[in-house]
């Protein structure tokens, strides 16, 4: 079995603050994206991912500590995939609960370092677009979902928080 690479500290900030203020890393503001253009959002951040994919050094990490643009490219699929999940039972149940994600044990239980990126490209591609053609379906954008940890949403909030994910990592590999 090949080596693990260095640990990522864990994440433990709860990134909600964002739906409050602009991110003072990549700018973006919450307050003032409109959610009906989320598809067109997507569909862009998708394709801005797989220039960074493409990249020859998508695989080299910046730091030991710091994951490469092949683990965030691996998180943002696994994002728009769980996300989409969450956005589908939000539409179906009332008062939607969702089910703990520990984003850090799955990169390492799924080996994010050893992934092929033009397969995350097209797997990321593909969870884009189906989380857009989720919202597509959106009529009530005032129902209801909550994180394990109580972290409450609207899909409306849910939505501006959600956008905030790959565009700030997108900042992260853009150095």
């Amino acid at each position: 079995m090949s080596e693990l690479p260095a640990a990522i500290e864990p994440e433990t900030k709860s990134w909600t603050w964002v739906l409050e203020a602009t991110c003072p890393d990549c700018g973006f503001d919450a307050r003032s994206f409109d959610v009906g253009a989320i598809g067109a959002a997507l569909d862009d951040n998708a394709r801005r991912w797989e220039a960074v994919l493409a990249r020859p050094d998508a695989r080299t990490r910046p730091a030991p500590t710091v994951w490469s643009a092949l683990e965030y490219g691996c998180h943002v699929r696994d994002v728009f995939r769980i996300f989409d999940g969450r956005l589908q039972q939000m539409l179906a149940d009332d008062d939607a609960r969702f089910a703990n994600w520990d984003q850090d044990a799955t990169a390492v239980e799924d080996r994010y370092d050893r992934q092929d990126p033009a397969a995350v490209a097209r797997d990321l591609r593909a969870n884009a677009d189906a989380l857009a053609a989720t919202y597509g379906g959106v009529s009530d954008w005032t129902r209801t979902g909550a994180r394990s940890d109580g972290a409450t949403f609207t899909i409306e909030s849910f939505t501006r928080y959600l956008l905030h994910d790959p565009l700030h990592h997108l900042w992260d590999v853009a150095g």
